[in-house]
């Protein structure tokens, strides 16, 4: 058995740290969503990047597809059991942002503040003259 298969850290970075994907869990955290409304909740992801997403997290169990029987056809998507595990990780990572990086963490990216820029500063010169 490789280690990285045992390692559980390895395990679960392989399954949550594809790009959008634990934003999508995230989303998900608040309730069953569409897939539209998963999109618009995620500026910038592309339709089969979010496809690709759901997939993945439905076939690791974390993700379920239930789809209604109308017309058109209605699919939701909703965190199982295991993937309602992963909010505790999504909350802390939360509050370390808040905590530990520069700017706050907002749903849409437009309503960050920009941040001031630096006073000018009197540069030391890269290379020491002789």
């Amino acid at each position: 058995m490789d280690s990285k298969d045992s390692c559980p850290v390895c395990r679960t970075a392989e399954v949550v740290c594809g790009k959008w994907t634990l934003l999508v869990i995230r989303d998900l955290a608040e309730g069953r969503s569409r897939f539209c409304e998963l999109e618009r909740s995620l500026h910038g992801i592309s339709p089969r990047t979010l496809s690709l997403r759901l997939r993945a997290l439905e076939e690791e169990g974390i993700v379920e597809r239930q789809t209604y029987p109308e017309v058109p056809p209605r699919v939701e998507y909703a965190l199982t059991e295991k993937g309602r595990a992963l909010v505790p990780l999504i909350e802390s990572m939360r509050v370390y942002g808040s905590q530990w990086l520069l700017g706050a963490c907002t749903e849409d990216p437009e309503d960050a503040a920009e941040p001031e820029p630096e006073p000018e500063r009197e540069r030391e010169p890269a290379v020491a003259a002789a």
